[in-house]
């Protein structure tokens, strides 16, 4: 089938710059996260970098010895607040993709939207991703369950069909790793439109970003990022499974997340298959959580993010989504609950549900035998479903150590289908 438009509404752009006197800069009305509020650059491409405290007006930004930024537009400049130090910025060949804290853009809650899923136009049997006759290209199976390894292939060069025939082997295999790729040099546009091939772009409501872009969500793990390292975890491990924000409405379907900066070893990936943790549950435990949802809550992480003095760019939602969801390309059941924002079950009391809740996240947390660790190279991308997946990052290096390298990357998140559960079991908000 040819284009995605007609199915999927375009994501908020940030339009360019348009010179000097500062103007408001709106979303396409078509976008789920219309009426966006954003204001230019006094002059286009124009920054003051300034620490907090030499700052003539009162600045909202948290108290740290980050660096802030301010865009002058009229009476109504936007503050981003840097998670990095200068000289990082100058010796960084990716700095305009270090991370950011615009503290100004603001969005009304998400519309619902028309979708249809990419994998439902695909041939099965992928001829034109993996052709049988294309010894170039190869795919290996990372996993019995989980996970498939491409290499020969450039995401950046797939036509329509390709794509499609990707966004169904995601489906069906959880995660699909692409190596020696060129997709982190072909700059943000064409970044935006892959993603936004597989659904609408979701922008985090509290997280860092890249300047002028924040449908792409940054990950960075440096001894300079004064956002992650004051507000450290007590826990005795890194490990925290989770669906990308499933707390959303609509929650995402394909994430694509590629690393510009690795550590030499270490700060790999790990994925869950949802599917096979619900296949390995038996069939009276099966069929109870079929008839049940679940509360996932963004309300922790939005209330989180402003204890920390951090700006929530949209109040937070919570949703009652099917515990098994079914994916609308393969008809595959899947747990759809992670530990990171299932927070109780509907129906049940809570001594009931939290037994339960115990009960199935452990599953997805000692499940290795339905899990699949990613190491990081040079020129990876990695695209998984986080309607059949969840997924963990896993940091066992000393951040603080430079010579162990850093992490950095970032991550496109699609928006998709409502989930629905067996018997036709919805979701609700």
């Amino acid at each position: 089938m040819n284009g995605s438009n007609a199915r999927h509404p375009p994501p908020i752009d940030a339009m360019a710059c348009p010179g000097r006197g500062g103007t408001f800069i709106s979303a396409r009305n078509s976008s789920p996260l219309s009426h966006v509020r954003r204001c230019s650059a006094e002059s286009q491409g124009h920054f003051s970098r300034t620490k907090p405290s030499n700052l003539n007006k009162k600045k909202r930004t948290i108290e740290m010895s980050t660096t802030t930024t301010e865009i002058q537009a009229g009476a109504a400049p936007i503050k981003l607040t840097l998670a990095y130090d200068d000289k990082t910025h100058d010796q960084y060949k990716y700095s305009h993709y270090l991370p950011v804290y615009d503290e100004e853009s603001s969005f009304p809650a998400l519309e619902p939207f028309e979708f249809s899923d990419r994998g439902l136009a695909a041939d099965r049997e992928k001829p034109n991703l993996l052709p049988r006759d294309n010894t170039a290209t190869t795919a290996k199976r990372l996993t019995p369950v989980i996970g498939t390894e491409i290499r020969g292939l450039q995401l950046s060069r797939l036509d329509e069909r390709q794509k499609d025939e990707l966004a169904l082997l995601v489906a069906e295999r959880g995660v699909v790793v692409f190596r020696d790729q060129d997709f982190k040099d072909i700059g943000v546009d064409e970044q935006k439109d892959f993603g936004r091939y597989f659904g609408p772009l979701h922008i985090h409501p509290g997280g860092a970003h890249v300047k002028d872009h924040l449908e792409l969500h940054n990950i960075y793990l440096g001894p300079d990022n004064e956002y992650r390292n004051q507000n450290k975890s007590n826990k005795l491990s890194t490990i925290g499974y989770h669906s990308d924000v499933s707390y959303e409405h609509q929650p995402p379907g394909v994430t694509i997340l590629t690393l510009l900066s690795v550590p030499e070893t270490g700060g790999d990936t790990a994925w869950v298959s949802q599917t096979a943790a619900y296949a390995r549950l038996s069939p009276p435990i099966q069929k109870l959580l079929e008839g049940l949802r679940a509360e996932h809550s963004g309300f922790p992480q939005a209330d989180n993010a402003r204890r920390d003095g951090k700006f929530v760019r949209r109040e937070p939602v919570k949703s009652e989504h099917p515990i098994v969801r079914i994916h609308p390309a393969t008809g595959q059941k899947a747990l759809f609950i992670n530990p990171g924002f299932t927070k109780r079950i509907i129906g049940l009391r809570d001594e009931e549900s939290d037994a339960l809740l115990k009960l199935l996240f452990k599953h997805i947390n000692h499940g290795q035998d339905f899990q699949v660790r990613v190491k990081w190279e040079e020129g990876t991308v990695a695209l998984w479903d986080n309607r059949v997946t969840a997924h963990t990052a896993i940091s066992d290096y000393n951040v603080h150590n430079p010579q162990e390298g850093l992490r950095h990357g970032f991550r496109i998140t699609t928006l998709a289908d409502k989930p629905t559960g067996a018997s036709g079991l919805g979701s609700t908000w």
